[in-house]
């Protein structure tokens, strides 16, 4: 029969729980080896503050909270990936939930898509040193006089704006080679591409960043299609490109490295040490079931 010290040496050993990395809640996640791993490979010594600044964004949204906490860690380093911040001020790069049919259970579940901004584009076009020039404007009624769609030329005066009401968006860009290239979108056009790419239910409703910054996003466009067409993409805007508005795969090692799921060891720590068996049995469940991860909110 085991002694009263054998058991207490038995329950002082700390004991490791297996858990899928897919039921992990997001501090949790954060918090693992294999994580923090990732983000040290890409940020070095940036990679706790980045890390930081994805619980304060999380915890500042309450919508984006209730996304799938492995979908926002992969979105996460997309942006880590490309050293954008995540600080919605700076409007490099955002981290936005939508609803997404899960392809096994068929069922719809909210997962965070990477979201480029404007700002994000022009940051990595001036990384690639190949832009002498990157420009794109909202344009108000009365400053546009003519639009030629065949030689790209644009007659266009600030001088003559008539009001607030903002009629189409303008990039341009000229290389050090000398090329330029100028596009300019109509609002009904940049209307039409919010409309047939949105994934919400309802396409008509303005959601994410076009609910809170339209314009911003209106930009955004206009740059990626000038760019991702007439442009110089360096490796980091090819990546931005692809990943942009999109739900980044868990699978996919090639950019991310990170499997799902994934076994995570959870140590239990016991913060008293009970003499009896049966206490043993209860103390370690209630243990167990205090670190469930899906308990853990953000």
């Amino acid at each position: 029969m085991a002694t009263s010290k054998e058991l207490k040496a038995n329950l002082m050993k700390p004991e490791t729980e297996v858990v899928p990395s897919s039921q992990l809640g997001l501090k949790a996640l954060l918090g693992t080896p294999m994580m923090k791993k990732k983000f040290e490979e890409v940020l070095s010594d940036n990679a706790n503050s980045f890390m930081a600044s994805i619980l304060t964004l999380v915890s500042n949204d309450s919508y984006l909270a209730d996304a799938e906490p492995m979908s926002i860690m992969s979105s996460a380093m997309v942006a880590a990936t490309l050293n954008l911040g995540l600080d919605k001020n700076l409007g490099y790069a955002y981290l936005v939930p939508f609803n997404t049919k899960d392809k096994v259970t068929n069922k719809w579940v909210k997962k965070a898509n990477f979201v480029l901004g404007y700002k994000g584009y022009i940051q990595l076009a001036q990384r690639s040193g190949q832009y002498k020039a990157l420009n794109v404007i909202e344009v108000y009624e009365g400053e546009l006089r003519n639009w030629n769609r065949l030689t790209e030329e644009i007659e266009f005066d600030p001088k003559l704006k008539a009001s607030d009401d903002v009629i189409g968006y303008v990039g341009y860009f000229e290389l050090l080679n000398g090329f330029r290239k100028t596009v300019y979108w109509t609002k009904q056009e940049i209307e039409m591409h919010r409309i047939a790419n949105s994934k919400d239910k309802d396409k008509q409703k303005k959601s994410g960043v076009w609910a809170s910054d339209y314009n911003a996003m209106a930009r955004k466009t206009v740059l990626r299609g000038l760019l991702s067409k007439w442009g110089i993409l360096s490796v980091d805007m090819k990546t931005a490109v692809i990943n942009d508005e999109g739900t980044v795969s868990n699978d996919d090692v090639s950019l991310l490295d990170i499997e799902e799921p994934h076994p995570i060891e959870v140590t239990p720590i016991k913060e008293e040490v009970v003499e009896q068996v049966e206490t043993k049995s209860k103390s370690q469940q209630a243990l167990f079931d205090d670190l469930q991860l899906g308990k853990v909110t953000s």
